[in-house]
């Protein structure tokens, strides 16, 4: 899937349409934080004398979105969207 390097769309700062610059940021889901409460009770009952702790369940793997990032050339403010649901092709720019 392809897009053009600029794009005019709305910006929430300024309030109107104007052009933005795209950048592609397909991103996926990241670990968990080390130090969250559930990820230290696990570690703790991993280090005592008992039996084993259930682990993630195994779940079935979803696609990745494809999201953009726009940013505003008048306040270079920056959202992103997504341009289309599930990934079936990475999006690109056209140039």
């Amino acid at each position: 899937m392809k897009i053009a390097p600029t794009v005019n769309a709305h910006c929430k700062k300024c309030n109107t349409h104007t052009p933005h610059k795209v950048k592609v940021t397909t991103s996926k889901i990241k670990p968990g934080r080390t130090l969250a409460w559930g990820s230290l009770k696990h570690a703790r009952k991993l280090a005592g004398y008992h039996g084993k702790v259930k682990g993630k369940a195994k779940v079935k793997k979803q696609g990745i979105r494809n999201r953009v990032m726009l940013e505003c050339t008048v306040c270079h403010k920056k959202h992103e969207r997504v341009i289309s649901g599930r990934m079936t092709k990475k999006v690109e720019l056209n140039k």
